[in-house]
């Protein structure tokens, strides 16, 4: 009981705080942040807590083309989005997830029958984050104008969502093994119910801007889903995860100020 309460905590509070941070800061802000190791962090800490740790080392390394499977899913509900903008909102938003995970699942089906080592992961997944960066950059930024109310109702779906998908994919680590618990880590877990929340209030644009942002923050989920997967079997559970988490941070920083300098350099006259 102990063990779920945590992860219930711990996902929500995830989930909330990129949410308002996605009104406050606008989706392009929250896109990049959402690159960073939280979904994936929680699902592999609490795999390791009740798997051990070999079992999380190895589905780190499956995480990665979790992580491509995310892409694809993020892609195919930019592209239904699109296909489905005539309908009434519901039906549009069902449509577009039901084709998300058609992708995802299809794309982590095939990974999960290939053996990969580390380091064939991370460079798959390296060429991912490239091509995604492509498709995605004809895709407008949208400034969010109107904030969402943060009401009773609004922070019970975003706190139901974010606790039935960490408390399904960590259930099912036992039961499924290593790989497909590594590919179903890699799930945007954070990303998802933040999407689902934009494109019911506001329409398709800052969802859009969302998935756009989101391969330029991937990183820093890079770095911490190789350090997890090196340093769980060296450092242990706790002290791999802090080191982890203190590496993609260190990137994801040097990252935003370098995009920060850049801006500031081509705004500046003359």
């Amino acid at each position: 009981m102990t063990l779920i309460l945590a992860k219930l905590a711990v996902s929500i509070g995830v989930v909330l705080g990129l949410s308002v941070l996605a009104e406050r800061a606008g989706p392009r802000v929250a896109g990049v942040l959402a690159g960073y190791p939280l979904g994936t962090a929680i699902l592999l800490y609490f795999i390791g807590i009740e798997q051990g740790i070999a079992f999380a080392s190895k589905s780190a390394v499956y995480a990665l083309p979790g992580l491509i499977a995310t892409l694809s899913f993020l892609y195919a509900y930019f592209l239904a989005s699109r296909r489905f903008v005539l309908l009434p909102i519901l039906p549009q938003i069902l449509l577009c997830s039901l084709s998300a995970f058609g992708a995802f699942l299809g794309v982590s089906w095939l990974f999960q029958l290939a053996e990969m080592s580390l380091t064939q992961a991370a460079i798959i997944l390296v060429v991912a984050i490239c091509v995604a960066l492509v498709l995605f950059r004809k895709i407008e930024n949208q400034i969010i104008l109107n904030r969402v109310r943060l009401t009773k109702g609004v922070v019970l779906l975003r706190a139901a969502l974010a606790a039935i998908i960490v408390l399904v994919i960590s259930g099912l680590a036992a039961w499924i093994g290593p790989r497909w618990a590594g590919l179903l880590s890699g799930f945007p877990v954070t990303l998802y119910p933040i999407m689902l929340i934009l494109h019911f209030t506001y329409g398709t644009a800052p969802v859009h801007t969302l998935i756009r942002n989101f391969p330029r923050g991937m990183g820093a989920l890079w770095i911490y889903v190789v350090t997890v997967s090196l340093g769980y079997p060296v450092l242990g559970l706790d002290l791999g995860t802090l080191v982890a988490f203190a590496i993609a941070t260190v990137y994801l920083v040097s990252y935003s100020t370098f995009v920060w300098l850049r801006r500031k350099s081509v705004q500046a006259p003359g």
